[in-house]
C-alpha cells in the first residue's frame, strides 16, 4: 500500500529531491520558502480621494519657478496617461500552457494538439480540448468542448487559474471588453537570469506615475524575480520596493505635521517654507553656477528637488487616508475582509493594482513564489494557480470599478510537464482543489513554456489590430508542435527571452496607439516585421 502523503499547503515551501538545496534569494522564492509575507507590495492606496489635483491648489508660484529652474518636475504626471500595466512574475516555472491557457498549432489556439501532446500538458485523453464535455463536472462554464471563451483568449474549461480570475472579475467584465494573447516561448527553468521583466521597456514606452515611475515587489534591479533585459535598464527609474503598508504611506509622509496641524493647507505651507529655507541656505553657501558643474552643485540640486517634491506631495496628499484596508472597493469588496486580512498575496495585489490603476505608478510587477510545483501530484499546482488567478482577477475587477483600461502580463521562468499519471485526490487541508483527475506534474520542461497577456477596455470592445490576420492568429503569437513543444522558429519571441519582452512592449505600445514609435524608441529590436506580432489596437 502506498504511503499517504501529507497534503501540501498553498503556502508551504516545495522541496524537490532532484533540485539542489536553495542557496540564493531566487531559489527561495521559486520554491516558496519566501512567501507573500515578505512581498507585500502596496502603493496604489493614494487614490482614496477623488481627484487630488482638484482637492488642493498647486504649490506657490515661487516654488513652481524654483522647481523649473532646478529641472524638478512637480505635480505628478506631465503628459497623457498611458494604459496601466501590471505583470505577474510566477517564480519557479508554472504551467501556463494547455491546462490553463490553450496553445495550438499554426492556426491559433483552436488548432488543437495531439492527444499525446495534451497528455504532456497534464490533460488526460478524456479532458482534451475539442471533444464533447457533456456530463463532465468542470470548474468553469464550457463552450461544450472543454474550452472557455469568457475572456476572449481561450482557456481550458477546468483551468484553476481561470476559475480564480472569473471568481473575482467575472461579474465586472462585459462581453468583448477583454481579450488577450498567448506567446509560446521557451525560457530556462528555475532561474532568475531569464530577462523576462518588461518594466523598464514599458516606462520607455511612456508609462509614468504621479508619485513613482515603477514599482516592484522585490528589492532587485528589475523589481521582480526574473531579470530585466540589460539594454533596457535605466538606473534612474529603478522600481521602488515597498513590503508593508507603512512604506506606502511613507511615500507621501509629512512626518507628524498631520498630527499637529489639522488643516492640510497648513501642512503644505510648512513644507513650502522648508523648501524656501533650504534653497536660501544653499544660495548663501557660496557655490556659484558656472560652465563646469561641480559634484557639490549636483548634490545640492538633488536635495533642493527633494524638498520641493516633499512640499508638492504634502500639497496633494496631506490629511488624506492612504490605508489600503480603508478602501471599501477592495477590503469588503473585491476581497472579503477575511481574505484581505489573512492572505499576504491578496494584500500585495490589492496595493499594487490600486497604485498602478489609479495612476500613481506607471507600471508594477507582482512576484508570487512557489511555482516550481512539479511535486508528483496535481493539487499543489492547482491551488497555486487558483490563487494567482484570483490576484489577476482582482486587478481586472478593480480596473472595471475605476473604469480604467489595463494590460496584465503573466510569465514564469520555464515550465513543467506530466508523465500522464492521473491525480484523483480530493481537497484536503487548506487546499480548495484536489487533483481533479488531471496529470501530475513530474518535472521541469522548458519546451512547454508560454506567456500570456490580457487587455481590458472599459470604453468598448478590444479589437484586433488591423494587419489582415484572422482573429485566432491575433490571440496566439507563434505556435506549438502537435506534441506540445514550442516551435522555436514560429516567432522571434519563441527562443529568445529578450525578444519576448520586446514583443510584449510592442503590444503595449499598440494599445496606446504608439506602435509607430516602436522602432525609434527600440532601435535594433530584432523583431523584423512588427505588424504581424501585434494582437490588438488602440484602447487608450
Amino acid at each position: 500500500m502506498a504511503k499517504r502523503r501529507k497534503p501540501i499547503s498553498v503556502d508551504e515551501p516545495l522541496c524537490h529531491a532532484d533540485h539542489p538545496r536553495p542557496i540564493s534569494r531566487r531559489d527561495f522564492i521559486r520554491q516558496g520558502f519566501i512567501s507573500g509575507a515578505a512581498t507585500i507590495l502596496t502603493g496604489g492606496v493614494f487614490s482614496l480621494f477623488a481627484n487630488p489635483r482638484e482637492a488642493y491648489a498647486a504649490v506657490s508660484s515661487d516654488l513652481d519657478a524654483l522647481a523649473a529652474d532646478s529641472g524638478c518636475q512637480l505635480g505628478g504626471l506631465s503628459g497623457a496617461a498611458k494604459v496601466p500595466f501590471i505583470c505577474f512574475d510566477l517564480a519557479g516555472g508554472a504551467n501556463l500552457s494547455g491546462s490553463n491557457v490553450l496553445v495550438g498549432k499554426g492556426d491559433g489556439q483552436m488548432d488543437f494538439l495531439s492527444t499525446a501532446g495534451y497528455n504532456k500538458l497534464g490533460l488526460p485523453g478524456d479532458m482534451i480540448p475539442g471533444i464533447s464535455d457533456a456530463g463532465a463536472t468542470l470548474l468553469n462554464p464550457s463552450d461544450g468542448d472543454f474550452t472557455n471563451s469568457s475572456l476572449g483568449l481561450r482557456f481550458h474549461a477546468d483551468s484553476a487559474m481561470l476559475f480564480g480570475i472569473l471568481g473575482k472579475a467575472g461579474s465586472a467584465l462585459t462581453q468583448g471588453a477583454i481579450d488577450g494573447a498567448v506567446i509560446p516561448a521557451r525560457s530556462d527553468n528555475d532561474t532568475g537570469n531569464n530577462p523576462h521583466n518588461p518594466l523598464y521597456g514599458i516606462a520607455r514606452a511612456g508609462a509614468e506615475g504621479g508619485v513613482v515611475t515603477l514599482i516592484g515587489s522585490r528589492n532587485t534591479e528589475s523589481g521582480g524575480n526574473s531579470a530585466s533585459p540589460a539594454a533596457l535598464v535605466d538606473p534612474e527609474i529603478r522600481p521602488t520596493k515597498v513590503d508593508r503598508p507603512s512604506d506606502v504611506t511613507g511615500m507621501v509622509d509629512v512626518g507628524n505635521l498631520t498630527a499637529i496641524l489639522s488643516d492640510p493647507a497648513d501642512v503644505t505651507a510648512v513644507m513650502e517654507s522648508i523648501a524656501r529655507i533650504s534653497h536660501k541656505k544653499m544660495a548663501l553657501s557660496g557655490v556659484s553656477p558656472g560652465i563646469n558643474v561641480t559634484r557639490d552643485e549636483v548634490v545640492k540640486d538633488l536635495v533642493r528637488c527633494g524638498y520641493l517634491k516633499s512640499a508638492d506631495i504634502a500639497n496633494r496628499f496631506a490629511g488624506v487616508s492612504v490605508d489600503p484596508a480603508a478602501d471599501p472597493n477592495i477590503r469588503g469588496g473585491i476581497f472579503t475582509a477575511a481574505e484581505f486580512d489573512n492572505d499576504r498575496e491578496f494584500q500585495k495585489t490589492a496595493s499594487v493594482m490600486k497604485m498602478v490603476i489609479d495612476g500613481h505608478a506607471g507600471a508594477g510587477c507582482i512576484t508570487m513564489g512557489g511555482y516550481d510545483y512539479h511535486t508528483s501530484n496535481r493539487f499543489a499546482g492547482e491551488n497555486r494557480d487558483l490563487r494567482a488567478g484570483r490576484c489577476i482577477g482582482a486587478c481586472l475587477a478593480y480596473a472595471a470599478l475605476m473604469a480604467k483600461p489595463l494590460m496584465i502580463y503573466v510569465f514564469s521562468d520555464g515550465s513543467v510537464a506530466s508523465n500522464g499519471t492521473v491525480d484523483n485526490s480530493q481537497p484536503q487541508g487548506n487546499n480548495e482543489l484536489g487533483g481533479r483527475g488531471k496529470g501530475v506534474w513530474t518535472g521541469d520542461n522548458s519546451s512547454t513554456a508560454s506567456s500570456f497577456f490580457l487587455v481590458y477596455n472599459p470604453a468598448g470592445a478590444v479589437t484586433p489590430y488591423n494587419n489582415g490576420l484572422p482573429l485566432e492568429r491575433h490571440r496566439q503569437i507563434g505556435r506549438f508542435s502537435a506534441d506540445a513543444s514550442v516551435v522555436t522558429s514560429s516567432s522571434p519571441a519563441a527562443n529568445n527571452v529578450n525578444l519576448l519582452v520586446n514583443t510584449v512592449i510592442l503590444n503595449y505600445m499598440a494599445l496606446n496607439g504608439d506602435e509607430g514609435q516602436f522602432t525609434t524608441l527600440f532601435p535594433g529590436h530584432g523583431l523584423g516585421n512588427i505588424d504581424n506580432l501585434i494582437s490588438f489596437g488602440n484602447i487608450s
